[in-house]
């Protein structure tokens, strides 16, 4: 499960277009950051996608991606020309196929062949015409499929799309949107597949043009526990109603302390709040037993301004334990191998990070209180130093140093990242639990952690 929010320029603080999702995967499922630089290719080229292979175009872009280790594809990205994506899983009542391009295939296709967000439109459009979606969405579940939609964004104009089976329809966006797992288009769009209301009303769900409300005719049965469970509905309401009440002044920050989110009827960070009694109606998503299968394994705030597009990944699970670090296209990622796997590798910048998270997840009350403080002076440092160089460029004062610049404050985040994240697993482990979890929550993540090969 998972969340996209964005907004234009006409609500934010500095005229950017601001595009941010969490990533909701099994907690075993390692997620690294990857860059693809652009490339030019040889004709009759295929490419490999998860479960189907598709021609290869002639010049690909470079792509910045956040992706499952175990797929093509990724669960949001950005590329060169300012276009960013992310996509959720929706249910829907058409049928799940077996084979196909994954919605995560068809996100990182749209990047790498596209130069605005319009464009990237068309090219998922085409791809789910010629390819369908279909096959495991899963990493450990192998019967997880489900449908997509996507948030798609360039610097002056983004789409909300959204797919059931082969079919689609789509909502330009006018200052703030949200998506979840849930559909959201009703009765305005501004483009549509040209036979999905004849075969809603083929169907019987809806009776004629008039009536048709892609939300209401396509949205999974309520039998269908997986649109009602995975509380969608609440999550799309609450990050739609965040950014309305911040439309105007809306920045990185902001969007960073809403993915940070647990308690929707609360402010984001709560410190007394325990995950081990949380639920599927939070933004930042940890998982527990029986109720919540999946955590926020990455998250992603990008910030589009025509001057300059810089990049925030954790590339860590659940961003209220992790470091947003900026990153962009010119200056690409500093050396992450390996790049994780779905069990402990002890090197890799997701598993590192995974020891700490799962050690404050023993008592999360009392050992989140132990970053805090470092956690916001860590990325108000960076976010001042990142502001200073987009004044910079705007300026025109780096006109020959702006990817070294760039270089520098990625490398040097990324450094003092790990060296804060191996100060903090020394004090979480140095600190004695005050507030136990229960026991079926207890070995809920035991069987998690042998299952991983965590030591």
């Amino acid at each position: 499960m998972c969340d996209t929010l964005a907004a234009l320029k006409n609500s934010t603080s500095d005229g950017s277009a601001i595009l941010a999702k969490n990533s909701d995967r099994e907690p075993n499922e390692g997620h690294g950051l990857f860059f693809f630089p652009g490339r030019r290719h040889e004709p009759g080229e295929k490419v490999k996608c998860t479960y189907v292979d598709v021609p290869q175009v002639e010049e690909t872009y470079a792509t910045l991606l956040s992706a499952p280790h175990w797929m093509f594809g990724c669960e949001m990205g950005a590329n060169e020309y300012g276009v960013a994506i992310g996509n959720e899983a929706v249910f829907t009542k058409e049928p799940e196929r077996d084979t196909g391009l994954l919605g995560m295939d068809m996100m990182r296709l749209a990047l790498e062949r596209s130069k605005t967000a319009t464009e990237a439109l068309e090219t998922i459009v085409s791809l789910l015409d010629t390819y369908g979606q279909g096959g495991v969405c899963g990493f450990e579940d192998k019967k997880m499929k489900y449908h997509n939609s996507y948030v798609i964004a360039d610097l002056r104009q983004a789409w909300v799309l959204e797919t059931a089976d082969k079919f689609w329809i789509a909502e330009e966006i006018q200052d703030v949107r949200t998506i979840s797992n849930c559909l959201t288009i009703e009765s305005h769009y501004d483009k549509i597949h040209p036979g999905l209301i004849d075969h809603a009303v083929k169907k019987g769900y809806c009776s004629s043009k008039s009536d048709f409300n892609f939300r209401k005719c396509f949205t999974a049965r309520i039998l269908d526990k997986r649109t009602w469970g995975g509380k969608g509905l609440a999550r799309h309401a609450y990050t739609t109603r965040a950014l309305k009440d911040l439309k105007g002044s809306i920045d990185v920050s902001q969007m960073m302390r809403i993915l940070r989110s647990h308690n929707l009827k609360n402010e984001p960070v709560q410190e007394s709040w325990d995950p081990s009694k949380g639920s599927m109606a939070s933004i930042c998503i940890h998982s527990k037993p029986l109720t919540v299968p999946t955590q926020t394994t990455s998250s992603y705030v990008g910030h589009l301004l025509p001057e300059l597009q810089v990049h925030w990944f954790t590339g860590t699970a659940a961003p209220c334990t992790s470091l947003f670090k900026p990153v962009s296209i010119e200056a690409g990622l500093p050396d992450l191998v390996p790049a994780p796997k779905g069990h402990h590798d002890g090197k890799s910048l997701w598993w590192r990070h995974e020891r700490l998270h799962r050690k404050i997840l023993q008592d999360y009350p009392s050992r989140i209180k132990i970053i805090r403080q470092d956690q916001q002076d860590f990325e108000s440092k960076y976010l001042r130093r990142v502001l200073q160089i987009q004044s910079d460029v705007k300026a025109g004062k780096l006109s020959s140093n702006k990817m070294e610049a760039l270089r520098q404050v990625t490398k040097e985040a990324f450094e003092e990242a790990q060296k804060l994240e191996s100060k903090w697993l020394s004090r979480v482990e140095e600190q004695s639990i005050q507030k136990r979890p229960g026991f079926f929550y207890r070995r809920f993540w035991e069987r998690i952690n042998r299952r991983a090969e965590i030591p």
